[in-house]
């Protein structure tokens, strides 16, 4: 099973508060646009220079995200964001009873994260993800966001972030099947804030489907349309508007030319 990552609406206290950590103790560093706490417990392994050069990692894998968000969707928020990187163990213990399925971290309030004793691939993916949710909030103005839209979005932003992009092909199967058989869902079936009270079947095809359709709209309409789409659903807090607006279609519409593709291909 995927280690998924998402965006969850926590209290307040739930939202900031840092566990102990791994040693009891966490490293704070900051650059241009965040704070970083991170309690990986390298220091076993590699030493205080280790550690050091994992948080320098994190933080150029950010900023590297900040721009391209910046560069492809128009998000630039202003105030730093915060961003704790757990030790493996503590992450688990600490919010494996979160929701129904595992995640590798999750945005509410603060970006949460499962580290590991590298920058890796897997974390610069889970790290672009988490920063997608952490600018929307940033810059929606208090607007809760559909959760197709906010983790649409964010797969498609993350899929980029060491790759060519895209659906991957275990989503792309799962999208292909559960359309082979009647099973998509309605965008109105995915617009709660969260996918959090799904179980694993139905929120891989949900966090599948939610990207699948964020992807048609780059590719059938471009990426500079996506972004100004983005950029006007923020500031007009109306996501049917700002798509007439900009892909002179409503959501209903591109909803049914997204479906189209599949009756195209016969399924």
């Amino acid at each position: 099973m995927p280690g998924w990552v998402m965006v969850l609406l926590l209290s307040a206290g739930a939202a900031v508060a840092l566990d102990e950590g791994a040693d009891g103790k966490f490293s704070k560093r900051d650059s241009s646009h965040f704070v970083l706490f991170q309690d990986v417990d390298i220091d076993q392994s590699a030493g205080l220079r280790g550690s050091r050069r994992f948080e320098q990692d994190v933080l150029e894998a950010l900023e590297t995200a900040y721009r391209r968000a910046d560069r492809l969707l128009g998000l630039r928020p202003d105030r730093p964001i915060t961003v704790v990187v757990y030790d493996p163990d503590i992450f688990e213990a600490q919010f494996s009873g979160l929701l129904k399925y595992p995640v590798a971290g999750f945005y509410g309030g603060r970006i949460h994260v499962r580290g590991g004793e590298v920058v890796s691939d897997a974390l610069v993916r889970v790290l672009n993800h988490e920063h997608i949710h952490a600018a929307f909030d940033a810059e929606a103005s208090g607007w809760i966001l559909p959760a197709w839209f906010n983790e649409g979005v964010a797969e498609w932003f993350e899929a980029g972030a060491t790759g060519r992009g895209g659906l991957t092909s275990g989503a792309a199967r799962a999208v292909n099947a559960a359309a082979a058989g009647g099973m998509l869902f309605s965008l109105a079936e995915l617009s709660a804030p969260t996918f959090g009270g799904m179980g694993p079947d139905r929120a891989r095809l949900a966090y599948a489907q939610s990207h699948a359709f964020i992807n048609y709209l780059a590719d059938a309409h471009g990426e500079r349309r996506l972004r100004e789409w983005v950029r006007a659903a923020l500031r007009s807090g109306d996501l049917d508007r700002a798509a007439r607006r900009n892909y002179r279609a409503d959501l209903a519409t591109l909803e049914e030319r997204f479906l189209a593709q599949f009756v195209s291909r016969g399924n």
